[in-house]
């Protein structure tokens, strides 16, 4: 499955209900579950950006699903990247000339 690493930040709205944050989070687990996903690390961050999630998921439809289903709550913005293991980018590299 293709590996996603997202760089989020908290909305206005999202840190002025920050104590609601856990149920958020479990809700957004849950989300990556049903998108067949599975979240790989979750972190908490100091600076920018507030949080950084690596998220395995089956293709780029499910994370843009994920991504829009957790950013319509309206408490986080997010900057996604898709990321390539190693075995991955000697692979890329196998078709450069």
């Amino acid at each position: 499955m293709p590996t996603y690493i997202s760089l989020v930040s908290w909305t206005d709205q999202g840190i002025r209900n920050i104590k609601e944050a856990p149920q958020r989070i479990d809700a957004f687990k849950n989300v990556v579950v049903a998108a067949g996903g599975k979240l790989h690390g979750f972190y908490v961050t100091m600076g920018k950006p507030d949080i950084v999630t690596i998220i395995d998921a089956p293709s780029d439809e499910a994370y843009a699903n994920i991504v829009l289903n957790t950013g319509s709550k309206g408490s986080v913005r997010t900057e996604t990247m898709k990321a390539f293991t190693e075995e991955q980018f000697r692979n890329i590299l196998t078709n450069i000339q």
